[in-house]
């Protein structure tokens, strides 16, 4: 991994994120990486015993683990609760983001009119329109679109080439990654007389604070009100979200999945990779659906729900897909078998 920015010892990284040093907390650590690969001025982790075999041999400056596995450990360790969190802190300590020289590059496009705070920072070849406001610390990186209606909230980064279309609220903290266009029409047509008809898409988006929106990520606002995405939410790459979709705070949603109009996901959920979720149910907070599930209907009890099948061998999967074309004969001569055995238990016995 290239150089961090900045070089801290282990006391130091110890007094911002917290937990209990073990051994000599005055090496210098540089940067970060994994249990295998770490070398001399790294510090790296141990999550869960199935990694523990590796310890001894890490050639890392310092590890980061569980206080049930400190004393295992060939080099200086902090001792924390949750490794796997601490190692993210200390990797964000160690390579900070480099945010641009505030102020609007000569050139990009801003109409008269926009409220754009003078701590924020507008990039290259970006467009923002009239009645956009851009709040304090705010990057609007390269090729980013700022469209009619907006607003962006403080210290919100729009990475690069984001479309914001119109009407789209989003909170502090945020991160929209490239290729994302939020407030895009949302897919409403009506049929009249063997024609589609556009309806108006009125409404806008509403996000949140903390919010992380991944790379080619599609949301269409509301038909009418907004569509709403919560505090803390993490969305991964190539999303759609379809417009009137709530989605609940600190739920986190895997790379392809899509979710129909009108749906409203609870707060806490996981959504797996490439899971399907129909419009107009609701699913209730703390539930987790695994990847390429199929939700047809509303979850109101939390818990984990899954449909894909998994994978097998051809042979095996072919032999599956035959039995499943004869459960309905399967069926059938079960039912002739129940009415029969019915028929024998009830009927007139001869003697």
């Amino acid at each position: 991994m290239e150089a961090s920015a900045i070089s801290l010892t282990l006391n130091e990284i110890c007094h911002r994120v917290g937990g209990e040093v073990r051994g000599n907390g005055d090496v210098a650590i540089r940067g970060v990486a994994n249990l295998t690969e770490a070398d001399v001025g790294d510090i790296t982790f141990l999550n869960g015993a199935k990694y523990k075999k590796y310890l001894p041999h890490t050639r890392a400056t310092a590890v980061i683990l569980a206080a049930d596995m400190a004393a295992d450990s060939p080099v200086p360790a902090l001792v924390v609760a949750h490794p796997y969190l601490i190692f993210a802190r200390t990797a964000a300590i160690l390579y900070p983001d480099a945010l641009p020289t505030a102020g609007v590059h000569a050139m990009a496009v801003v109409e008269r009119g926009a409220r754009i705070h003078p701590s924020a920072a507008i990039a290259l070849l970006v467009y923002v329109a009239a009645d956009v406001e851009i709040g304090a610390g705010a990057v609007i990186g390269p090729g980013c679109i700022v469209g009619e209606g907006c607003r962006v909230g403080a210290a919100t980064r729009l990475i690069a080439n984001v479309t914001f279309s119109k009407n789209v609220t989003v909170g502090q903290r945020c991160i929209i990654h490239p290729g994302a266009v939020v407030g895009s029409d949302g897919f409403g047509n009506v049929m009249e007389g063997g024609v589609w008809h556009k309806v108006p898409q009125l409404g806008g988006v509403q996000i949140g604070d903390d919010v992380e929106i991944g790379a080619n990520t599609s949301i269409d606002r509301g038909a009418l009100g907004n569509t709403v995405i919560g505090d803390g939410v993490k969305l991964d790459n190539l999303i759609h979200i379809a417009h009137n979709v709530h989605i609940g705070a600190h739920t986190a949603i895997a790379a392809h999945v899509a979710i129909a109009g009108s749906t409203h996901i609870g707060e806490r959920c996981t959504i797996g990779g490439a899971a399907g979720i129909a419009g107009h149910i609701e699913i209730t907070n703390d539930v987790h659906i695994t990847g390429l599930a199929m939700v047809t209907k509303s979850i109101r009890e939390a818990g984990v729900y899954s449909s894909g099948m998994p994978a097998q061998s051809n042979d095996e999967w072919h032999k599956s897909i035959i039995r499943i074309r004869q459960l309905e004969k399967l069926m059938e001569r079960v039912k002739r078998l129940e009415q029969q055995l019915n028929f024998s238990e009830k009927g007139p016995h001869l003697g």
